[in-house]
């Protein structure tokens, strides 16, 4: 099985949304303990705070995408946003750099990491 890679800021929007999701759930359970009115509370106070943790990622990536690269895909001809030196098209999930070191190279998400290996 193959790794499947998608787009960094894809990746965080599917975060924040799943954050949504999982909220709720989260107050949806609270419904089935209407005998317990502090159980009830806290399922919904819980959902509520997944809610705005999600509603802090998505502002997140919102400001983070203001600062990222806009280039155009040489697949679809696109425009796409790149966070890092290596990134996917968030269309066609082409392998994109910027780093000519890094060109005709296999794609890794490490290429993204803060630490550099000597090699």
């Amino acid at each position: 099985m193959g790794l499947k890679y998608s787009s960094k800021i894809n990746k965080i929007r599917t975060f924040a949304l799943l954050l949504i999701f999982l909220g709720i759930g989260i107050m949806y359970i609270g419904i089935f303990f209407k005998t317990s009115a502090w159980l009830m509370i806290t399922f919904i106070i819980l959902g509520f705070l997944f809610i705005i943790a999600s509603t802090l990622v998505y502002f997140w990536i919102g400001m983070l995408s203001t600062k990222t690269v806009q280039v155009i895909c040489p697949s679809c001809n696109k425009p796409t946003k790149m966070l890092g030196r290596v990134d996917l098209c968030m269309y066609c999930n082409e392998q994109l750099t910027l780093d000519p070191n890094l060109e005709g190279k296999e794609f890794d998400e490490k290429y993204n990491s803060k630490k550099k290996s000597k090699s």
